[in-house]
């Protein structure tokens, strides 16, 4: 045998103690998360149910999903702990805000465009009466000619069905 055809074997061998090691670590990980647990934590299961840690145990795991309702699970059916901030936002919809000493944005404008002074220019100018930009003449003028056709419409003998223009 020579070098080449045990190189796609050295090359899988390899490839799987990668992927092996890597599986390892992430259960490590895992084991870890779930060990560091404690009563008042926020979790997701595996099933993606949202619930606070009442209570561990070495394998199970007590968790209050609402007033009233405790479920107990396996250790390993935790799919992650949550920080207190997230737990919150997901849950409970409360967002952590660290700006909360800054001014608040109101929801309209009208505060912003307000003013104290009733005599300021933006304020005379809306105590003006509005312009005329020659809008109503239009629709006079069209509202004029639909009366105009209905007139000349009524004035035309109206048919029957007797009545018939030939001759």
């Amino acid at each position: 045998m020579n070098a080449f055809t045990l190189l796609p074997f050295i090359v899988l061998i390899a490839a799987m103690f990668l992927m092996t090691r890597s599986a390892k670590k992430k259960q490590q990980q895992a084991a870890s998360m779930r060990n560091e647990m404690q009563p008042g934590s926020g979790v997701r299961t595996i099933g993606g149910m949202y619930a606070t840690v009442k209570e561990v145990n070495e394998e199970t795991v007590l968790l209050d999903a609402a007033p009233g309702v405790d479920l107990l699970f396996a250790k390993n059916a935790i799919g992650a702990v949550l920080a207190d901030d997230e737990y919150n936002r997901i849950v409970h919809g409360i967002e952590h805000d660290l700006k909360s000493d800054t001014d608040i944005v109101p929801d309209d404008a009208s505060s912003l465009t307000e003013t104290d002074e009733s005599d300021s220019p933006a304020a005379a100018a809306s105590d003006d009466k509005a312009v005329d930009l020659g809008k109503k003449d239009i629709a006079e003028d069209s509202t004029d000619a639909a009366e105009a056709a209905e007139a000349k419409a009524d004035d035309e003998p109206k048919k029957t069905d007797g009545d018939s223009d030939a001759k």
